[in-house]
């Protein structure tokens, strides 16, 4: 019994026990990488590099305008003679037809290349003809004008031409419109745009010039489309 005290108490020489081995729960998601810093970095990077380049235009813009201070090109009809329109009875719309077309560039520093103009006649929505005028280059604060003649005979048809007709012939005034198509560049000191294409329309009432008429032509301003196509 005492030596089965003494072991017990004593020193323990068996076996070596093994150390408890420390678990380690693996981490979800992968937050707090390297990789997912690199892309929160580079998303910053993009972000301030557009924002910067959107200031930067705006400022651009900003001063472009303080200084050139650009304005539209004013287009108007000052004058108009139409000494023959007739409607036949085969709904032919003979016609001659002449204006004045007034261009006004009110810019002191951008002036306007007119590459190709044309100039197209419409009787209720419907070509009479098309006419190609001269090209020109038009400087600062200047005004030039443009002298469109139609004249001829063309086909028109509808249901109720013939009355819309009548009625304008009683009245003595006729409603006629004028396109004007442009292919323009501008300059600016020795820098010279684009291409634009806008595209010019007029509203006239037009009296007949045939001495009986009692109507005046009232000058007429031009609406302008500089993005039409």
């Amino acid at each position: 019994m005492s030596e089965k005290q003494a072991h017990l108490n004593g020193a323990y020489y068996g076996p070596s026990i093994p150390a408890s081995e420390s678990y380690h729960r693996p981490r979800r998601g992968g937050g707090g990488g390297p990789l997912g810093c690199c892309c929160s970095c580079i998303f910053g990077l993009v972000f301030k590099l557009i924002f910067t380049a959107v200031v930067f235009m705006g400022l651009a813009f900003l001063v472009f305008w303080l200084i050139v201070r650009p304005t539209r090109v004013k287009f108007h009809v000052t004058d108009v003679k139409l000494s023959q329109f007739n409607f036949s009875t085969d709904s032919n719309v003979h016609y001659n037809l002449a204006l004045n077309l007034t261009i006004r560039n009110p810019n002191k520093k951008i002036g306007v290349y007119y590459d190709r103009i044309e100039a197209t006649a419409l009787y209720e929505g419907q070509r009479l003809s098309t006419v190609p005028l001269t090209p020109f280059y038009q400087g600062y604060k200047t005004t030039n004008v443009l002298n469109p003649v139609f004249k001829g005979q063309q086909l028109i048809v509808g249901s109720n031409l013939l009355e819309e007709f009548n009625q304008q012939k009683s009245a003595g005034v006729y409603e006629i419109e004028m396109k004007i198509y442009l292919r323009i560049r501008f300059k600016l000191g020795r820098i010279k745009t684009g291409k634009f294409k806008p595209r010019i329309e007029c509203d006239l009432n037009i009296p007949l010039n045939n001495g009986n008429s009692v109507s005046t032509f009232q000058t007429e301003k031009c609406s302008v489309d500089y993005f039409n196509y």
